[in-house]
């Protein structure tokens, strides 16, 4: 059985489509379903079905992914040994973090990983907590950072730390230096028109969780599920967001917002998610600390 058939396989079953796969691996598709196909015949097995929506595992494929990601995880850590005899750590991580905080931690942790870690390589990609959840479960990615994570058997959480979330508005026109609104009641944030992320944003379910236990629900003006977008929207006075306070410092004109508290306050809680089925590598344990650490100091910049 060879290594890289076994890997097309998993990254086909995984990705559920030849196209996704190909482009992940950076082949050409044809070349990608010869060597599925080859794997097949040597194997005397069906470990795929195709149709016009993509690929899905047969029994037989089922099986063999369990196996194959297995085989690749131990063909991964063999090469991080084989690297810490050089002295340095190999290796791939596959990281996915939710828009606001890719916007505040993407350039520090990749510039920490490529000192801390330089034969290894970091991949960085953005998406909401339930589609991360399930980049997980299938292999996609072997970090993920979600806010206010349940407990699944599949998946391991680390505990981060917990984000205020702040009502933002429009600036009004005065001194950079105006003296902060008074912090506005959780019941009077139901009159509020949001810019808010779609169902089954965390947050967006969070808020409207935090309201119904008062009898209120969220007056929803827009629904927008891209940082950048809510931020320009509440610049143009279409409504205002409830965001982090990191979320808002990195964006392109943070002094065109104000940012007021809600008491009693909305905390998100922040994990860092592994799963369960698969044991981290070496150079994922290193990224998990390193992630914490940079957080940690962008929080206090």
């Amino acid at each position: 059985m060879d290594l890289k058939q076994l890997e097309y396989f998993v990254r086909v079953a995984e990705l559920g489509s030849f196209t996704r796969a190909a482009i992940a691996l950076d082949v050409a598709q044809p070349a990608l379903s010869r060597q599925v196909r080859l794997l097949e015949v040597e194997l005397r097995q069906t470990l795929l079905v195709r149709n016009g929506r993509g690929a899905t595992p047969t029994e037989a494929g089922k099986l063999l992914l369990a196996h194959g990601r297995g085989i690749l995880h131990q063909v991964e850590r063999a090469r991080e040994e084989l690297g810490r005899v050089r002295g340095s750590l190999a290796g791939r991580v596959a990281l996915a973090l939710p828009p606001s905080l890719a916007r505040v931690l993407t350039v520090p942790l990749t510039r920490a990983f490529r000192q801390r870690l330089p034969e290894a390589s970091l991949s960085i990609s953005e998406g909401l907590s339930t589609s991360m959840q399930e980049w997980l479960l299938t292999g996609r990615i072997d970090i993920a950072v979600l806010y206010n994570a349940q407990p699944m058997p599949e998946i391991e959480l680390q505990p981060l730390r917990e984000e205020e979330l702040w009502l933002v508005q429009p600036r009004p026109r005065g001194l950079s230096e105006d003296p902060p609104p008074s912090p506005l009641p959780l019941r009077a944030l139901a009159e509020v028109p949001l810019i808010i992320p779609s169902r089954p944003n965390a947050l967006r379910m969070q808020v409207e969780a935090e309201l119904a236990n008062i009898g209120c629900r969220p007056n929803v003006a827009l629904e927008i599920d891209g940082v950048s977008a809510i931020l320009d929207l509440v610049a143009d006075g279409a409504g205002a967001a409830l965001l982090s306070r990191n979320a808002v410092a990195s964006s392109i004109r943070p002094s065109a917002y104000s940012l007021r508290g809600i008491t009693p306050p909305l905390r998100t809680r922040l994990s860092l998610a592994t799963s369960s089925q698969r044991p981290a590598t070496l150079t994922q344990q290193q990224t998990l600390g390193l992630i914490a650490e940079t957080l940690e100091a962008v929080s206090r910049a």
